[in-house]
């Protein structure tokens, strides 16, 4: 059953998330106080809504309380972060897992009795450390202990086949939502699309499909 997530802030972070958990084939519901982002966003998700976080009644209305679980991707204002994640509480959403951008900041969320605090910008350690160990996958996100996204360079067999044709999805439940070749990035190509020489494919999955799947290129 397709699941309901909710993505409040929709800055670098928080559309990323909302665009990868709706490419992993979930529902989408992407709120923002800016119409710009807003816009920017709405033709990758389910809905896009411009609502001030901190409006309980503005929320219930955009379709928050219908949401299985919410990320408030609000970083750098802590204010609007704290008073967004009571609203989401009080509203009654199940899961709730927030953005914090400094110690304080994930310490007064958590003592909300949040299901996750998260820290992107300290993550970038994880990356870094798995891109020194693995010579095949270039760049290392976790999303959550079950999803990553990772960066991995196209091997020889791959090389002229097409997306269809390699068969992630079939094979692995892999998803390639980018490819990355030389000084460009194609964001979810075509089917079609064929590989080329040194093209960096842009993976989403199930952590363990993905190890899976590298194991295989060696």
């Amino acid at each position: 059953m397709k699941k309901q997530f909710g993505v409040i802030g929709l800055g670098r972070f928080g559309s990323s998330v909302a665009i990868t958990l709706e490419n992993l084939g979930n529902s989408v519901l992407a709120i923002d106080r800016d119409s710009e982002k807003v816009d920017a966003i709405k033709d990758f998700v389910t809905a896009a809504k411009q609502v001030n976080a901190i409006d309980a009644a503005a929320l219930r209305e955009a379709g928050i309380a219908n949401c299985d679980a919410v990320v408030i991707a609000i970083g750098e204002d802590i204010e609007s972060s704290v008073l967004a994640t009571l609203v989401v509480k009080e509203i009654g959403v199940p899961r709730i897992i927030v953005k914090a951008k400094t110690d304080l900041h994930g310490k007064v969320i958590e003592k909300l009795g949040v299901e996750r605090v998260i820290y992107p910008e300290r993550d970038m350690g994880t990356r870094l450390a798995n891109q020194l160990v693995s010579s095949d996958v270039l760049e290392f996100i976790e999303l959550s202990p079950e999803y990553s996204l990772e960066e991995i360079k196209a091997c020889e067999d791959m090389v002229g086949k097409s997306i269809k044709d390699i068969k992630l999805r079939e094979k692995y439940n892999i998803v390639i939502i980018a490819l990355r070749r030389k000084n460009s990035v194609s964001v979810l190509p075509h089917a079609d699309e064929k590989i080329s020489e040194g093209d960096i494919l842009i993976l989403i999955g199930a952590t363990k499909d993905i190890k899976s799947f590298g194991k295989c290129l060696k």
